[in-house]
């Protein structure tokens, strides 16, 4: 994609396209990933004989069921992971509260919505509470909040590091499309109850980087000029570099190496993803979650485009379903199209209708909205009477 179109693409779109986008794409995203969790780009290519284009199988086969280490997950075939059923989850946190969410959201209705609804599990081919199959670190959710009666804005310290909070807060971002800022800071509160350090960061740089692609106009260079001004420490540091070594590639399969390159200094996994180092997922101020900074490399390399930031993300391999989960959230958040045949196939074989929550956000986005404006209103007026400049309105 010419810088030209970058621009022109999603000049226009209303904000229900983008919301769809966003969502949709953040699923595919993840589908077209988890099969290749956690491998090399050179792991990648050897199993596939070549480069993943599309919808793969499971890495093991048949013999997904008891291969390790990912049995009993069918991941593959399409199939979502636990990324889109937290982002869901999220949805319906929002469905409910119908309006800005914070720590509290999530220990009063996030958690009992895990712990007590079940719900179709594609990777387990069942029905079952989204508890029992979210991994350790979102457990840790459960285990601080509902057991440990921890404050929320607190429950996040002591968890393991990771982009597990990131992963999931693409709705925050749509709530406060076109306001980066705004985002950020909400998506920093709810994660609270997740995250710390580094990770809570890398959750409200991810929503501040979902609602800058939703402005009219917007590109992946403004998407990633608005993640750096918000951006504190390591994870500020972490995507100028990354995205600096982006910029030099047009391709995704000269950039993998790159960007790995360029991340690793920050990422405290290590070289083995399978192995991570003795100082993994510690907080820290200097140091970044590896996902957000590659998934906004990624963008810069396709200059926006769905198909060719989501693949490059995937090809990269490691934690690439969360990756690929990102990029394709702002990807499709600019108005990239999100591919027909693989949001089809993803829906189909995950038993989801992707476009649902979409449509649920969009009614929410717009509600919370209309209070944003009747509470600006309502201090304007106030801070009028004390002295200051009259009304907007």
């Amino acid at each position: 994609m010419t810088r030209e179109e970058e621009e022109n693409s999603g000049r226009g779109l209303p904000l229900d396209e983008r919301i769809t986008g966003a969502l949709v794409g953040a699923a595919v995203g993840d589908a077209l990933g988890g099969p290749v969790e956690g491998y090399s780009p050179e792991q990648i290519a050897e199993r596939h004989g070549g480069r993943v284009h599309g919808v793969v199988g499971p890495w093991n086969g048949a013999a997904w069921r008891t291969a390790r280490p990912v049995a009993p997950y069918h991941k593959g075939d399409g199939h979502v992971t636990d990324d889109t059923l937290m982002t869901h989850a999220l949805i319906r946190v929002y469905a409910t509260v119908r309006d800005h969410l914070d720590a509290y959201a999530v220990a009063d209705h996030l958690v009992p919505d895990l712990m007590t609804n079940p719900r179709w599990i594609p990777e387990l081919e069942a029905e079952a509470l989204p508890l029992h199959r979210i991994f350790l670190a979102e457990k840790w959710l459960v285990a601080r909040l509902h057991h440990g009666h921890v404050d929320p804005r607190e429950a996040g310290a002591g968890n393991i590091v990771n982009c597990g909070a990131a992963m999931y807060m693409a709705p925050v971002g749509l709530v406060n499309a076109a306001h980066p800022a705004a985002a950020y800071a909400e998506a920093l509160d709810v994660a609270g109850a997740h995250q710390s350090s580094y990770g809570r960061e890398a959750a409200g740089v991810l929503a501040a980087a979902v609602a800058a692609a939703c402005a009219p106009g917007a590109t992946a260079d403004s998407v990633v000029a608005a993640c750096l001004s918000s951006a504190k420490d390591g994870t500020r540091e972490a995507i100028e570099k990354v995205c600096e070594a982006a910029s030099r590639h047009t391709d995704f399969e000269s950039a993998l190496g790159p960007l790995r390159k360029a991340v690793t200094p920050y990422d405290t996994v290590g070289p083995d993803y399978r192995s991570p180092s003795l100082g993994a997922r510690r907080p820290s101020r200097l140091h970044a979650v590896e996902e957000l900074p590659v998934a906004l490399g990624m963008l810069v390399v396709a200059g926006g485009d769905f198909r060719h930031a989501v693949l490059g993300a995937v090809n990269y391999g490691r934690d690439c379903d969360s990756i690929a989960t990102m990029a394709g959230a702002v990807a499709g958040a600019l108005g990239s199209p999100v591919p027909e045949d693989w949001a089809k196939t993803v829906a189909e074989a995950s038993r989801l209708d992707l476009w649902e929550p979409a449509a649920v956000l969009t009614a929410v986005t717009r509600e919370v909205f209309a209070r944003d404006v009747e509470r600006r209103r309502a201090h304007e007026r106030a801070f009028a009477e004390l002295g200051g400049p009259g009304c907007s309105d």
